[in-house]
C-alpha cells in the first residue's frame, strides 16, 4: 500500500509576515476527499551554545500564544530560502552575543507535522568567543548561563517544555556522550 494523499485543491486563507495558512482538499488512498489545514512556515534554527566551562546559554522570553515566559535555547526563524548554517551563526550572536569557532549540525526535526511545514535545524556551538548581542527590535529576552547537566535535568524533569530545546538538549547529550 502506498501511503500517499493527492492534493486536489489549494486555497490560501491568510498570508502573514511569518506564516501562510491554507485549506487544501486531499484525496485519500480509498478515494475519499478530505480537508487538510496547512501552515506554511519558512523553518528555523536552534543552537546549544556550550562553553569550555561546561555551561550553556539559555534565554527566557515572553511567548504570546502561551501568555508566559518560556525558557529555551537561542533560536530563530529562517528568511525564505535562507541557508540554515549562516542563520544559526546570526541568531547565536544576536541573542547571546557569542561567535562559534565550531558549529556542529545535529540534524533537523518537523515541529508539528500534522499541520505545519516548519523544519527546525539544530546545532551544537563550541569554541565560543565574545561577539555583540543585538536582538531584533521586537525581541526582548534575558540570557543566562547554566551548567549543561542542570539543563539536561530541567528537560528530563519537565521544567523546560519547549520542544526545540528538549530535542536539541537530548541530541547534544547523546552526541557528547559518544
Amino acid at each position: 500500500m502506498e501511503l500517499m494523499e493527492k492534493t486536489v485543491e489549494r486555497h490560501v486563507l491568510f498570508e502573514g509576515a511569518i506564516v501562510t495558512l491554507r485549506r487544501d482538499k486531499a484525496q485519500l488512498i480509498n478515494g475519499q476527499v478530505v480537508s487538510r489545514e496547512v501552515v506554511e512556515h519558512p523553518g528555523g534554527v536552534a543552537i546549544l551554545p556550550l562553553y569550555r566551562d561546561g555551561t550553556v546559554s539559555i534565554v527566557r522570553q515572553f511567548r504570546y500564544p502561551f501568555r508566559q515566559v518560556v525558557t529555551e535555547l537561542p533560536a530563530g526563524k529562517l528568511e525564505r530560502g535562507e541557508d540554515h548554517r549562516p542563520a544559526a551563526l546570526r541568531e547565536l550572536e544576536e541573542e547571546v552575543g557569542v561567535r562559534a569557532g565550531e558549529l556542529i549540525y545535529l540534524g533537523y526535526l518537523y515541529t508539528s507535522p500534522g499541520f505545519s511545514t516548519e523544519v527546525l535545524h539544530m546545532y551544537l556551538a563550541r569554541d565560543l568567543e565574545p561577539g555583540v548581542c543585538h536582538p531584533d527590535d521586537d525581541e526582548f529576552l534575558e540570557c543566562e548561563r547554566i551548567p549543561f547537566d542542570q539543563l539536561v535535568e530541567q528537560v528530563v524533569s519537565g521544567v523546560i517544555c519547549d520542544a526545540k530545546t528538549v530535542a536539541l538538549v537530548l541530541k547534544a547529550k547523546a552526541y557528547l556522550g559518544r
